[in-house]
């Protein structure tokens, strides 16, 4: 079976075509491109050139060129196998060719065309008497029926089970219907329900034309409760932090950058109103992955969010993240209207290329936005706007643009530019001393089993994921292995939260006890006389378990809530001497509800009796 689509993708982004190539030729820019002397032929002036934002090299002399696995299977006399292979080692990645790797990605072919069918259902939903309302909606908003066709717009229906009937008529297993996102089940009966209802529907594409989630906008109001908008929970084909609505067109745009918004309306907008460079966010603020995503197709991105309080934030969070991503930016100022969307329809397509023109760059941007801050009449407020914008300023590589930034900031100010200048120079070296510290700490993350780069001493909760947590747990053995036959921390998790369904205790308690061990994903499974002599461990623990906590209960668990999973551990633990380690436990057997059945069991069953646990007692 051939790599998988999205694995070969990784390669290609994790060896950057000009550091490969610089391990076997000398390269020097000139343009946007960099040339040294062909590896393949014999040259006295350069001919051989290496395209970084094409990933691209192409020799004027012997006419061979390619890709990054192209010049690795030339260069080493390589099968295009065993160049994946090398590539992929170079960066740390793992090969995916054992059995494990390939049923996973079966399981996500079958994701992905259960998913397309599902956007088929939805699309023909709209234009049926049931959908009247959504369709009336949607040209209501200005879509054409171009733009309805072009980005699949569709409708779910307002019943419990109609894609679920439709996707089983096709052939689709429940199984496969769980693992999509698409449903939920019932908590009542057990029956699996249609997760979108009564709601316009959005398909979101992936960069290699799959779709692998939705997007739903919901139709009436009656709910208050219900959310506006509702995405596809993270599944073994989508995961919302890596991926862009809209970007498996913007990619093909002529426009030379792209445009990032907030919403899906936004986006769909812009592309029918010409400018098919716009992408949109799924349903979160931008994210690291997202900035890396939006690098491997432009060097220059236009940002547009809201100009409301949320969309200013999110402004400035994004900055730093597009330009850690190598990415140049700049930022349209919305007059007259929320958002593009609002604003074409208004003004039309040349008013808003006029605003594009006129976008500014991220330090005027940012500049402007601490001006806003501070009443310069106040000497007190002058003296925190000058630092603070001195800081800024200070960040900047280019002392040209040091120069120029900190006269604008002394002229608004009224004060001296040698004395503007001196901050800055300070603020400089502090941002120089704290980089090379950084520099000398040793980066640390694991990678998960979604893909997520996690750190679990400053512990992300929105790179904590549950399908990841319930994949792991179930291959680390209880007592590191030193025990009589497998029994691992996600049977034990499993149990104890049976156990405290069985003893009545809250939904709370319930997936405290089904998480309480959740950290040895992140962190191994330390035996107990160990981890007392581990401090530092212990409370990174504790602290990891708190984020975990809050991440799926809302808050870190309370004295009595640990008080009765605690006592349900011990209960537990007693079984595990006994049985596992042929020991006597220390008092008389526990009384409990359950009692552990040590047969072993294949690592997919326990994964999915813990995520239908998680699901049965969900909190948030």
């Amino acid at each position: 079976m051939p790599f998988p689509p999205a694995f070969i993708d990784e390669v290609i982004a994790r060896n950057p075509i000009e550091d490969v190539v610089g391990q076997y030729v000398t390269l020097k820019r000139s343009g946007s491109n960099l040339f040294g002397l062909c590896p393949f032929h014999g040259e006295k002036t350069p001919s051989f050139s290496v395209a970084p934002d094409k990933g691209m090299f192409y020799c004027f002399g012997c006419h061979k060129g390619g890709g990054v696995i192209n010049f690795e299977m030339e260069i080493e006399g390589l099968s295009y196998g065993d160049a994946v292979r090398a590539l992929a080692k170079r960066a740390g990645l793992e090969v995916p060719e054992d059995e494990q790797y390939q049923s996973r990605y079966r399981q996500q072919e079958r994701l992905w065309a259960l998913h397309k069918e599902a956007a088929r259902f939805f699309h023909s939903c709209l234009y049926a008497p049931m959908g009247a309302s959504a369709l009336e909606y949607a040209r209501g908003r200005g879509m054409s029926q171009a733009t309805l066709t072009k980005f699949g717009i569709g409708y779910a229906p307002d019943s419990w089970s109609d894609l679920v009937d439709a996707m089983r008529k096709k052939g689709y297993t429940d199984q496969e219907l769980r693992d999509s996102g698409l449903v939920t089940v019932s908590k009542k009966n057990g029956n699996l329900l249609d997760r979108f209802r009564d709601r316009l529907m959005f398909p979101i594409i992936d960069v290699r034309g799959n779709v692998i989630g939705f997007g739903g906008r919901i139709m009436n109001d009656r709910d208050k409760n219900a959310a506006k908008y509702l995405n596809s929970p993270e599944t073994l084909i989508f995961n919302k932090r890596k991926n862009l609505f809209a970007l498996n067109y913007a990619k093909k745009s002529k426009m030379g950058y792209l445009i990032l918004v907030e919403g899906y309306m936004d986006a769909i907008a812009l592309h029918q109103y010409g400018f098919d460079c716009a992408v949109a966010s799924l349903g979160t603020a931008l994210t690291d992955d997202g900035a890396t995503l939006l690098s491997r197709y432009t060097d220059q991105v236009v940002l547009i969010y809201d100009g409301d309080t949320a969309g200013q934030n999110a402004t400035q969070r994004a900055i730093p993240m597009l330009e850690k991503a190598g990415l140049q930016v700049k930022v349209l100022k919305m007059r007259d209207a929320k958002d593009p969307d609002e604003f074409l329809k208004k003004y039309g397509a040349d008013r808003f290329k006029i605003l594009l023109e006129e976008s500014s760059n991220r330090v005027e941007y940012q500049l402007a936005a601490i001006l806003r801050k501070y009443d310069l009449r106040d000497d007190d407020q002058k003296v925190r706007y000058l630092q603070e914008s001195a800081d800024l300023i200070g960040s900047l590589p280019s002392a040209v643009q040091r120069d120029v930034y900190g006269g604008r900031v002394a002229e608004a100010a009224k004060i001296s530019a040698d004395a503007m200048q001196m901050e800055i120079k300070r603020a400089w070296e502090r941002r120089v001393y704290q980089e090379k510290r950084k520099q000398e700490k040793i980066m640390s993350y694991i990678t998960t089993y979604t893909g997520n780069h996690f750190d679990p001493i400053n512990p992300d909760p929105e790179l904590i994921n549950i399908v990841d947590i319930a994949h792991a747990l179930p291959m680390i053995c209880r007592g590191n292995g030193q025990v009589s036959t497998f029994w691992s921390v996600g049977e034990h998790c499993i149990l104890c939260a049976k156990e405290a369904a069985a003893r009545g205790y809250s939904n709370r308690v319930i997936e405290g006890a089904l998480l309480h061990d959740a950290s040895e994903c992140y962190m191994s499974d330390v035996p107990r006389p160990l981890k007392q002599f581990m401090t530092v461990y212990k409370e990174q623990e504790n602290h990891l378990l708190d984020v975990l906590y809050t991440k799926f209960l809302g808050s870190p668990l309370d004295e009595q809530e640990e008080k009765l999973i605690k006592e349900i551990d011990d209960a537990v633990l007693w079984y595990d001497m006994k049985y596992l380690l042929g020991e006597d436990s220390e008092g008389d057997k526990p009384e409990t509800c359950m009692v552990p059945d040590y047969t072993v069991r294949a690592f997919k069953d326990v994964e999915q009796e813990y995520l239908e646990i998680f699901e049965k007692y969900k909190v948030l």
